[in-house]
Order: C-alpha cells, then sequence, then structure tokens
C-alpha cells in the first residue's frame, strides 16, 4: 500500500471512529426533535426549560408551533453541530486559538456598559444555524440563505449589526476556522484572559447562560477590588 492509499485508509478508521462515538448522543438528540414535533410535548419541555433559567438575562428558547424539528436539514444540523463540539481545540483552562476573522467595519469601540471596566466583548458571526435554505425557522427576525462567500457572510453581518448596534463584531472566514475551533454552532459564550480559555458556556441555545458568564464576570470583578485593596494597604 503506498503512502497515500494509507492516508487515506487512516481518514476513513478516523471518520469511522468518530461516528461510532457520537452516534448515541446523536440518535439521542434525533429522538428529541422527533418527539418536539408533537405540540403537547413541545410546549411542556418549553415550559420546563424556562423554569429551569438561571436569570432574566438568559434568552428563552422559543419554538413557534408551525416549526417543524424532525427533518433532513435538522438533523444533518445537530450532527455538524455535535462534531463540531467535539472537535472543537478550545478548551476550558487552555490556550485560546487564535483563529482568522475578518472585520465587519470599523467601528467605534463601545463594549457592554455593565462590564466595561473589566471585559471588552466581541461578536464572532458564524454560519446560519437555520438558513432559508436549509434548517428553516419561522422564528427568525431574517431569511438569511447559506453563505456560499464572503461577502454574503458579511452582507447577513450587517443585518445583525442593526439589531445590537455599536456592537465590536467581526465574522469568520469561509472555512470556519474560528466555529471548527470553538465548537461555537449554533452559538456559544466563552471568556478569554491572557489568550486562555477561562471560561466556556455551553452549546446553544439550551446551554446558552448570560447569568453564568455574569456570574463569572462579577466574581473576577471581586477579586480585582480584593488585589487592589490589598495593593494600597501595603
Amino acid at each position: 500500500m503506498d503512502d497515500s492509499g494509507g492516508v487515506q485508509m487512516a481518514r476513513t478508521l478516523k471518520h469511522a471512529a468518530l461516528c461510532l462515538m457520537l452516534l448515541p448522543r446523536f440518535l439521542l438528540a434525533a429522538v428529541m426533535l422527533w418527539l418536539l414535533d408533537f405540540l403537547c410535548i413541545r410546549r411542556k419541555v418549553l415550559l420546563k426549560m424556562g423554569e429551569r433559567q438561571d436569570g432574566p438575562d438568559d434568552p428563552p428558547v422559543c419554538v413557534s408551533d408551525y416549526n417543524k424539528m424532525f427533518t433532513w436539514e435538522s438533523l444533518r444540523a445537530v450532527w455538524h453541530g455535535q462534531k463540531l463540539d467535539f472537535l472543537k481545540s478550545a478548551h476550558l483552562g487552555q490556550a485560546a486559538p487564535n483563529t482568522e476573522v475578518v472585520l465587519v467595519q470599523e467601528r467605534k469601540q463601545r463594549v457592554v456598559r455593565q462590564y466595561a471596566d473589566i471585559a471588552d466583548f466581541l461578536v464572532v458571526y458564524i454560519e446560519e444555524a437555520h438558513p432559508s435554505d436549509g434548517w428553516v425557522s419561522s422564528d427568525a427576525p431574517y431569511q438569511i440563505p447559506k453563505h456560499r462567500c464572503l461577502e454574503d457572510r458579511l452582507r447577513a453581518a450587517q443585518l445583525m449589526l442593526t439589531e445590537i448596534p455599536g456592537s465590536n463584531m467581526v465574522v469568520d472566514n469561509m472555512d470556519n476556522s474560528s466555529n471548527a475551533a470553538y465548537g461555537a454552532y449554533f452559538e456559544r459564550l466563552y471568556i478569554v484572559m491572557d489568550e486562555t480559555v477561562v471560561y466556556q458556556g455551553g452549546r446553544g441555545p439550551e446551554g446558552y447562560r448570560i447569568s453564568e458568564l455574569k456570574c463569572w464576570l462579577e466574581q473576577y470583578r471581586k477579586e480585582l477590588l480584593v488585589s487592589q485593596t490589598a495593593v494600597l494597604c501595603v
């Protein structure tokens, strides 16, 4: 067997091993999506999820009755997200990947006011979770097709900027390097300090907890105040 054949065989074996490891979790998610197509179950699940919210800042998981959950496109999206999460290179306590992004436009920096004294905030716009030519969601404010080129992604990001004006935003490149490195699909929160991941949120939408992020920042602010007080006492 030549070298190219050996490399191809190694890739095939790696892909097969990945599929075997992800299959139980994927099948569980697929069954959940199928059950959510029964409206009585969907409403009960969403109600329970709303009751478990940690704080008013956490966005609720909203799915209208008209959205089909168990489709070929939804299964592809779930598999894609789980694979990215499994293969991500960003891990808590380890070096934060420095991936390539593209600036949407030059803007005067205006971070979230509440923590502007201790943190800078950056939105990285990645591939669409619910494109109009994929797993469609009628709950989305805009119907955006899959990004075919960087210009498509930049135009979509401009729409997002109208929803959160003044935000610092960049877009992932068309290789989706940030999405892959951070397992960000569908959405995810991170805190990076001194090039190290110090907070890693769960995968959205159900794991997207702004309240957790605020708790971490509040604790960090307290630690800063204690250290500053200690310096003054010396």
